[in-house]
């Protein structure tokens, strides 16, 4: 089992960048696709964007041109550079390492994102 460690959250004003990083205990090569997920208050956890071992990624419409993520396999850690963020963007953000592929598989503990307007 891995350890998924979420850091870079926080408030930031609409229009602004954050960085999230996700630095797993093993090698992330080890899994199919790692990926990114938010969770807004009383909504149900989504996909935001997915990179597999390839390096092809996918993105949900609404982050399309906005979101970028990124893995650094030597490093074991997995990024979201988030620009242009809205209001809407706010919510937790949790890692993601995919056993079965398009299968949530390991959680992390999550980084609270908050975009003021």
């Amino acid at each position: 089992q891995v350890q998924l460690v979420e850091s870079g959250g926080g408030l930031v004003q609409a229009g602004g960048s954050l960085r999230l990083s996700c630095a797993a205990s093993r090698s992330i090569a080890s899994y199919t696709a790692m990926a990114w997920y938010r969770q807004a208050r009383g909504k149900q956890r989504d996909l935001v964007a997915r990179i597999d071992g390839n390096g092809n990624t996918n993105y949900v419409d609404s982050v399309k041109g906005r979101f970028t993520i990124s893995r650094d396999n030597a490093k074991n850690t997995v990024y979201l550079q988030m620009n242009s963020l809205k209001p809407e963007d706010t919510a937790s953000y949790y890692c993601n390492a995919e056993i079965v592929p398009w299968t949530a598989g390991y959680w992390g503990q999550g980084t609270q994102v908050t975009v003021s307007s």
